[in-house]
């Protein structure tokens, strides 16, 4: 048998000290104005493209995968751009977590609410199809301001981050939702409330099946199919944009039709086609630091 890992479970183990003091750095930064915040995380992720350069490596394989159509300067700059995005959101979060004196619903722009609407007006639960950009923890917050939701998530190795992440989220949503309790996201839905739920990462081959995303084989769980046929739910695709200014844009659109049909793969081909046509709206705002093709039927990650 392997060795086990011996994470601390305790929020008072002493190995998490150095945890504790990046949280209360994380919220002294928080408190900055918010168009400094989002100039300094610019900075930092500028910062990051010079000096991460595993992480630069991930983001420039996944653009140069799924940007065939643009020349190697043009992916280039899509990349550097992408690690600026990256480089806001971390601050981003700091603020959106931390800081409760600003009021963002001023900076916000709503498309589709008709969609969220209608699906009440028929008398059916939504599953927001969620998308990594990587403005996802404001997006939480925002989201908030003009929805009641759940939102689903994968709980952190490390207590403290997690704590933080869950009690930064909590001020805006109903509850979290840990990515394992299917039997939950039903009964929610079921009784009509909103689930956000996200399925574009690699999570593995488990209950996965590869299907396209930006023309790439990708490893994508096909829970969301079974998640509304048993929750007898609408599903709405929900994405949030950053724009220039320090304003923000949540955008719902048209419930899927015919969904699911049944078939996994199809319907899982469809969810990930969905996916694709926002981000391609603002590519430099998806989370293309994270692997999401890291599993390949190969057996050969293209990241190595």
């Amino acid at each position: 048998m392997g060795k086990r890992t011996n994470r601390p479970s305790r929020l008072s183990d002493p190995r998490l000290y150095p945890s504790w003091l990046g949280a209360g750095l994380f919220w002294l930064i928080g408190q900055l104005p918010w168009n400094l915040l989002l100039a300094i995380g610019r900075g930092l992720g500028r910062l990051a493209w010079h000096l991460a350069k595993k992480r630069r490596h991930v983001v420039q394989t996944n653009i140069r995968l799924c940007f065939p159509e643009l020349d190697p300067a043009e992916q280039e700059t899509l990349a550097r751009r992408c690690m600026t995005s990256t480089g806001e959101a971390i601050l981003e979060m700091a603020g959106s977590f931390s800081n409760h004196r600003i009021n963002l619903d001023k900076r916000l722009t709503i498309k589709g609410m008709e969609h969220i609407e209608r699906a009440h007006a028929d008398g059916k639960g939504v599953l927001l199809l969620g998308m990594h950009f990587n403005s996802i923890d404001v997006g939480s917050r925002l989201l908030g301001y003009v929805l009641d939701f759940h939102a689903v998530y994968r709980p952190n190795d490390n207590p403290v981050i997690d704590r933080l992440i869950d009690k930064g989220r909590c001020n805006y949503v109903k509850s979290t939702v840990d990515r394992q309790e299917i039997r939950q996201m039903i009964k929610l839905l079921r009784h009509g409330d909103i689930l956000w739920y996200a399925p574009d990462q690699d999570y593995g081959t488990a209950h996965a099946v590869y299907v396209p995303f930006f023309g790439i084989p990708a490893a994508t769980i096909t829970a969301t199919s079974r998640i509304s046929r048993m929750g007898k739910a609408a599903v709405i695709p929900c994405a949030h944009y950053r724009l220039p200014g320090g304003r923000y844009e949540i955008e719902f659109g048209p419930a899927l039709e015919n969904f699911p049909c049944g078939d996994d793969e199809q319907d899982t081909a469809r969810i990930n086609s969905a996916i694709e046509g926002y981000v391609r709206k603002y590519p430099e705002q998806y989370l293309w630091v994270h692997k999401r093709f890291k599993h390949q039927q190969s057996g050969q990650s293209p990241y190595k």
